[in-house]
């Protein structure tokens, strides 16, 4: 059974020895992420803050910061099982025979039960305060150099004043006083061009913040969906359940019926306020800049509500598994635009969109270069500042094997790719914002054809049957 709330979550991580209760009172600045930040690096369990300095509220952070909690999140033994649920989707029949009808009715079945349910009343809503204080609310301040305090875990959500589609994201929101915070949204995501389109009218745009949640919806937030695609659906879809809805109480918009907290206000078109410094997921602090503001008129939450919250910072830490989590679900959507992948790691160094490593059954020259252009030309794969291409039977997570290929099989002439393009706005390093170069590294076996007319050698290995005597003689070694 998918799980009602963050609340219903983390009774089942403490079932399983999977999260710590911490009594001793904390302070929400600084010493709370140092705690998170120790817990992490050591592979530690989630944690629930009983008593928070300054706020009635409990703080639940490193809830997705491992494999096995991430699994359990989404309710799977492997990721790879979601992936191949998103394979048998994207394999629907077509449909014109009878038994391609019939192969398709459980899917047809399973597709009908993940669309959102609208409910009347909510557990969101059961206290109504009409005259909000955010600074009650155990907001974090991460790390030295921030600007403040910062939401690190919201679900913005916000509406097309065009078609009406929702879209639910995940930006940070600096908590500036009482009732407004920032909103960091960078100009390449849904709710930058929602908002984009209000400015152009003129409009005021309604925005919804909900704070917790069932954890599939907490991840779909973070996934880099296509617009078109509902993250209420997505979630659905993972959770095999509807996600139930209800109307917010003063903005058109619906949110998540078992939300912690709902936060509902409105931004005004052109209205900017400078945010951050931050501590980002990058390792590095992201610097300040000019945001949009939100108004926050209303605050509604359960009677008795848990804060969630997550520390970013040098990796790994708690979304270099959302991040995981990603790279395992899409793939199936990789191969389906470009086909000869075989396997792709976003290794955690890399934090989402440095470093992606992908591996091909190459079967024509120069076939490593094209696909290094195609995932820059893939939605949120054009931030990917290096991309690695492996033959199929590298394992693309064994970084060592594949360092050694890199160290050995290039020629960096022939094999480097140098290329311009769109980069992500956390990116310090290109000497413009939002624009720089990015690079690829060829380091598959080459052929004549690809102009290496000398022998390549083959990797050195050992028969199969002598592997075989060694596996069967090999406790007589002593071993």
């Amino acid at each position: 059974m998918p799980y009602k709330d963050l609340a219903h979550f983390a009774r089942v991580l403490a079932e399983r020895g999977l999260l710590k209760r911490i009594s001793a009172p904390v302070d929400p600045e600084l010493e709370i992420t140092e705690i998170t930040d120790r817990v992490v690096k050591e592979g530690g369990p989630a944690l629930l803050f009983e008593k928070v300095k300054g706020s009635p509220y409990p703080v639940l952070t490193n809830a997705f910061g491992s494999y096995e909690r991430m699994c359990l999140a989404l309710e799977v033994d492997d990721l790879d099982d979601i992936a191949e649920r998103i394979r048998r989707l994207l394999d629907v029949p077509d449909l014109r025979t009878l038994a391609d009808r019939l192969k398709a009715l459980p899917l047809l079945k399973e597709l009908s039960g993940v669309f959102p349910r609208r409910v009347k009343s909510a557990p969101c809503q059961e206290v109504v305060e009409e005259d909000p204080d955010l600074t009650t609310l155990p907001v974090l301040k991460c790390w030295p150099q921030d600007g403040g305090r910062f939401f690190t875990l919201p679900l913005v959500i916000t509406k097309d004043p065009e078609t009406g589609r929702h879209n639910v994201g995940m930006y940070r929101m600096q908590l500036f006083d009482a009732k407004t915070t920032g909103m960091h949204w960078h100009p390449h995501k849904d709710g930058a061009h929602h908002y984009q389109k209000y400015v152009r009218r003129g409009e005021r745009m309604e925005v919804a913040v909900a704070l917790g949640g069932d954890p599939a919806l907490i991840y779909a937030a973070t996934a880099p969906l296509p617009a078109m695609v509902s993250e209420y659906l997505f979630a659905g879809f993972l959770r095999r359940r509807p996600v139930e809805l209800v109307k917010a109480r003063t903005v058109d918009l619906e949110v998540p019926a078992d939300a912690e907290f709902v936060l509902e206000g409105y931004i005004n078109p052109g209205e900017l306020r400078r945010e951050g410094p931050f501590g980002d997921h990058t390792g590095y602090y992201s610097l300040a800049d000019d945001y949009p503001v939100l108004h926050v008129q209303c605050v509604t939450h359960k009677r008795r509500p848990i804060y969630p919250a997550t520390i970013v910072g040098k990796p790994p830490m708690e979304d270099c598994y959302l991040a995981k989590a990603t790279e395992r679900l899409f793939l199936p959507l990789l191969r389906l635009q470009v086909p000869e992948i075989v396997d792709l790691n976003l290794p955690l160094e890399g934090v989402f969109h440095n470093c992606a490593v992908v591996s091909i059954k190459k079967t024509y020259p120069g076939q490593a270069k094209k696909v290094m252009h195609s995932l820059w030309g893939l939605g949120q794969m054009m931030y990917t500042k290096l991309i690695i291409v492996v033959d199929h039977h590298v394992d693309v997570h064994d970084m060592s094997t594949v360092l050694w290929k890199v160290f050995n099989n290039i020629d960096a002439r022939r094999d480097v790719v140098i290329v311009e393009g769109p980069l992500d706005a956390l990116d310090h390093a290109s000497p413009t914002p939002l624009y720089g170069a990015k690079m690829g590294i060829d380091a598959t076996k080459k052929w004549p054809s690809e102009g290496h007319p000398r022998e390549w050698p083959d990797d050195i290995e050992m028969t199969p049957e002598v592997k075989e005597l060694v596996d069967r003689r090999w406790k007589e070694y002593g071993f």
